[in-house]
């Protein structure tokens, strides 16, 4: 048997680099990265800082540029907030967004528990359930606007099964669950508006099968030896699923969570397919709000400052992830 000796490895890897030569290395490393972090200062935070000085400023018309800034500071800000149809963004955008997150996530981790199960046609069934997230919003918005269709539809099986008075879907302007009614401050009803819950569903059907892909990969990775542990020690499926799988679950779910929540913020293709503004704004969203104010009322000031509004409300969510992330790599 060959022993393997400190002077065997020194040959065949040849005689360890000196120490001056290894920093020299290591502090050419920034300047390496500094092309690519100007670019991200100019092109990411630039812009960023551009927008913000635009939403204070009393540009309005694209033809009339106007980067003087307007008086009273934060007017164009004030004035948003207090628009009836941007506060009913906010409220649809709060809405969607729950609602989405929730079903997508738990969707696709049912669907990943159930299709981990499968001994035959595995592949299969993962595949059919991940199609839909090959299709683009734009295809799914038109086919659940034919779905949900007041006259067509769903609502003629409703209409079958005895109920007289089926709900208008998109078009309806009716909301429910309202926890707050109009006021002099806030001018709409806060509760859920029913037009958003075909859009929910819609946005959930489509995504679910991400989710479900994102929860695949973490079972694959939770030993088998756990699971037949807790068989063996009589543990029941529910109690194998709580208190072995879903806790080593987590990573996944805040990573689906992280993912979903910006597709859900950026909303606006399946929106415009499916309803657009709606009727009193109730399928609004800080999407089409943006465009409109740029394109149709030429409100440049009013349309950045809607785009960092939501871009602050991201940030809430993302930033402590990152951070959360950051100290966790740094610990390791």
């Amino acid at each position: 048997m060959a022993v393997i000796t400190s002077e065997t490895i020194q040959a065949e890897t040849g005689p360890p680099k000196p120490r001056k030569q290894r920093g020299a290395r290591f502090r050419a490393a920034p300047w390496a990265l500094l092309p690519s972090l100007g670019v991200s200062a100019i092109f990411v935070y630039g812009f960023i800082a551009f927008s913000l000085w635009i939403s204070f400023s009393n540009w309005k018309r694209p033809t009339a540029r106007d980067l003087s800034l307007r008086s009273p500071l934060g007017a164009t800000y004030k004035e948003l907030f207090q628009e009836q149809r941007f506060q009913a963004d906010l409220r649809n955008m709060v809405v969607f967004t729950v609602g989405f997150l929730l079903l997508a996530i738990i969707g696709g981790l049912v669907t990943a528990v159930l299709v981990d199960r499968v001994v035959i046609g595995k592949g299969l069934f993962r595949s059919v359930f991940l199609l839909p997230y090959a299709l683009s919003f734009i295809v799914t918005g038109v086919a659940f606007r034919w779905i949900f269709n007041p006259t067509s539809g769903i609502n003629v099986v409703l209409t079958k099964l005895g109920v007289d008075n089926p709900p208008g879907w998109t078009t309806d302007t009716n909301v429910f669950a309202v926890l707050y009614g109009p006021a002099e401050a806030i001018r709409i009803e806060i509760g859920i508006p029913v037009a958003l819950i075909p859009i929910v569903l819609a946005a959930a059907w489509q995504l679910m099968g991400f989710s479900m892909a994102m929860y695949l990969a973490g079972l694959s990775s939770i030993p088998h030896d756990e699971m037949e542990a807790a068989s063996v020690d009589g543990a029941t499926s529910w109690q194998t699923l709580r208190h072995v799988i879903l806790p080593q679950l987590w990573p996944s779910t805040v990573t689906c969570f992280v993912l979903l929540l910006h597709i859900a913020l950026k909303i606006f293709d399946l929106v415009v397919a499916m309803s657009g503004s709606g009727p009193g704004f109730v399928t609004d969203v800080p999407g089409i709000y943006v465009f409109d104010a740029m394109t149709k009322s030429q409100r440049y000031d009013k349309g950045t400052a809607a785009a960092l509004v939501v871009f602050a409300l991201t940030c809430l969510v993302i930033v402590p992830y990152l951070a959360r992330s950051y100290r966790t790599e740094k610990g390791r």
